[in-house]
């Protein structure tokens, strides 16, 4: 829109809000200030855990969730399962700093939006935040051409390699063991029963050719390190 000496003016926008959800109060913070300096977007709320996340939407009512995967508890796969449960609706985006050859495909299945790796500029963020409330799905570049290679090709999915036959529960404890956490303290964590998560472990050693315990740590903390390091 233009007044008569030929200037532009800026129509007013609604601010669109933006729940972000990452248990780094550093990168959340961060990620909450750069939303804050669009003129179309806003935060309504931040999260570290699934507790404070149902909380802020029902509270908030959000335009869109950003989430990461990694979260304190359950993860953001467990996460994003229970926002779909009460909110069908909500768009999410999920952010992770693991592989979205391993998770982008997951996050989809449980009806996410939109998959975006932590090292993406920041900018990306936006563009995604911005294409999910357009109605659109958003994936990188990379991932949207394998993809759609694999529905051209009718090959295997992506996902087909050892770790890839983890169920989501079982890639969870996975990670969780990746960041040197004990079994006692991912069983608490996960609200499960020490039983629980060693039955988890057996599966998982199974599914990865791992002869003991000591080689699934090792295992688990050499994926998490790549995913970090990527």
């Amino acid at each position: 829109m233009t007044d008569p000496s030929g200037s532009k003016q800026i129509a007013h926008l609604v601010k669109r809000s933006v729940l972000v959800i990452d248990d780094h109060p550093l990168l959340r913070q961060g990620l909450a200030m750069l939303i804050n300096q669009q003129q179309d977007m806003q935060v309504a709320g931040e999260a570290e855990d699934m507790r404070v996340a149902m909380q802020c939407i029902v509270q908030s009512k959000p335009d869109i969730v950003i989430l990461d995967i990694s979260l304190k508890g359950p993860d953001g796969l467990e996460l994003l399962k229970t926002i779909r449960a009460a909110n069908p609706d909500l768009p999410v985006l999920v952010l992770s700093m693991h592989d979205e050859a391993i998770y982008a495909e997951r996050a989809l299945r449980a009806r996410a939006n939109g998959y975006i790796m932590k090292q993406e500029a920041t900018e990306k963020v936006l563009v995604a935040v911005r294409r999910i409330l357009d109605g659109e799905v958003y994936l990188s570049e990379a991932m949207s051409k394998k993809l759609l290679q694999q529905f051209i090709d009718g090959t295997p999915s992506i996902l087909e390699s050892r770790i890839a036959t983890l169920s989501d529960r079982e890639l969870e404890v996975f990670r969780l063991i990746g960041e040197a956490r004990a079994t006692r303290e991912i069983a608490g964590e996960l609200q499960l029963s020490v039983k629980t998560v060693e039955t988890y472990q057996a599966h998982i050693k199974e599914k990865l050719g791992l002869k003991s315990g000591r080689e699934l740590i090792q295992h688990a903390i050499q994926w998490t390190l790549n995913g970090k390091t990527k």
